[in-house]
């Protein structure tokens, strides 16, 4: 598809966006037209989600044809790049000039390697991308399913189109009003919140390495990854396995309950054998992505990070000024540094890192910021107790803001309850192919 690269002035040109469609199932069961639906990100990829993972949406694909896309500047859709790592290193070090002076390259280096496409992204672009969507799908208003980043396109949308919006549904519900430094805060006491929630289920499970005390088990993962921080293990292959290696293989086994097992496995084998195999098998870096059609032969290696941030930042109109003595921001987040620490003594020093992510690049927007009460019709949230990506006040909050959204509240763990939760899948099925929406907060309890 064909969208403008400025939606304000379309005189600059076009971009594509790649999208991808199955046809509803069994059509003839009185057929709903189009279900868009956005699997998250910033920097996930629709069309590959989709053709990945169609059984769990078997139910909704019976009479709605199921639609997704690649948002621009993310895969087949015009991706960004930095041309490699945007790594500077996780907090600001004693030369804080040099740590700036290195930020403002790597925006550099991204400008470069993008293209045209880097000042145009961001959710306000892409919300109005789906709208050209809609009027090509020949659709009277938009029904929709988003998950994490997709519930801030989709709240976008609604803001920006609230008279077509039509039935929408938005599971692990990402904040709106919240700036990079809070956001970043949040996020560490909501994966800790989950890492506590693993480590209670371990102490039940009888063999777990940290034994039945859960306090003392929450200190023994803090001394693993300073101690791997201070002293790496290293791989079969030669590599290094670091502390921050050991709290990104974590996080990402957090992000679903059943990998669990498998974290609790590979912890065991770290601090018993010293071996960090089962860690690095629970997450890692992937290589460049084959096109399944015309267009770029490959999306580059890091896109995803590349688009998380340029799409984070274009959102966000706080960062701190180019401008500003290194001294002054480097004081900044020194004094950041304590309450990020209490909060997750694991997770809080990465988290700090990404307060600064946006430096040296153009101002975001702030229309995300000032959303309020749109005029949407209602739509159904969903937020998860123990969700470590977007933690469960992010759900009310976005609900305030929208004015027009009833909330399930899913108890259970693992980021958002839609693939997970039959109790969920069935209220938000209902509502998508039905229309029956409850009223008020439902609860739906962990493992139904």
């Amino acid at each position: 598809m064909t969208v403008p690269l400025d939606h304000d002035d379309p005189a600059k040109g076009t971009i594509r966006v790649a999208l991808a469609r199955i046809p509803a199932t069994a059509p003839g069961r009185h057929p709903l037209g189009s279900l868009l639906l956005n699997f998250g990100g910033p920097g996930g990829r629709g069309t590959t989600s989709l053709a990945a993972d169609p059984a769990t949406f078997a139910k909704l694909g019976e009479r709605y044809d199921l639609v997704t896309f690649d948002p621009r500047g993310v895969g087949l859709s015009e991706p960004v790049s930095c041309g490699g790592s945007q790594e500077v290193g996780d907090r600001v070090p004693a030369d804080a000039a040099s740590q700036l002076a290195a930020l403002r390259a790597v925006a550099r280096r991204c400008a470069l390697h993008s293209g045209p496409v880097l000042p145009y992204v961001g959710t306000v672009q892409v919300a109005r991308d789906m709208e050209v969507i809609r009027r090509a799908l020949g659709e009277r208003k938009l029904n929709y399913l988003g998950f994490s980043y997709g519930t801030r396109l989709g709240a976008v949308y609604a803001a920006l189109f609230p008279r077509r919006t039509g039935r929408m549904v938005l599971d692990g519900v990402d904040t709106l009003g919240e700036p990079l430094a809070e956001q970043a805060l949040a996020s560490a006491r909501g994966r800790q919140r989950a890492l506590d929630r693993f480590l209670t289920w371990c102490a039940h499970r009888g063999t777990c390495v940290y034994g039945t005390n859960t306090r003392t088990a929450k200190e023994r993962v803090d001394d693993l990854v300073a101690r791997l921080d201070r002293d790496p293990l290293i791989g079969d292959d030669g590599s290094w396995f670091t502390g921050q290696d050991a709290v990104d293989a974590i996080a990402t086994a957090l992000y679903a309950q059943a990998a669990w097992p498998a974290l609790a496995d590979a912890l065991a084998l770290a601090e018993r054998r010293h071996d960090p195999v089962g860690l690095m098998q629970l997450g890692g870096p992937t290589g460049p992505v084959p096109d399944a059609g015309d267009g770029p032969a490959t999306v580059p290696a890091d896109n995803a990070e590349a688009a998380l941030t340029a799409v984070n930042c274009a959102d966000d109109p706080d960062r701190s000024e180019d401008r500003a003595a290194p001294a002054a921001i480097e004081r900044e987040i020194r004094d950041l540094e304590p309450e990020f620490r209490a909060v997750s003594e694991v997770f809080g020093p990465g988290q700090l890192g990404t307060v600064l992510a946006c430096y040296g690049r153009p101002a975001g927007t702030d229309f995300i910021r000032r959303i309020d009460h749109p005029g949407a019709p209602r739509m159904l949230l969903v937020g998860t107790r123990g969700d470590p990506a977007t933690p469960y006040e992010w759900t009310e909050e976005t609900a305030r803001r929208l004015g027009s959204a009833v909330i399930v509240d899913h108890k259970g763990d693992g980021h958002t309850g839609y693939g997970t939760s039959a109790c969920v899948r069935g209220y938000a099925d209902a509502f998508l192919t039905e229309g029956r929406l409850p009223h008020g907060t439902r609860a739906c309890p962990a493992g139904e």
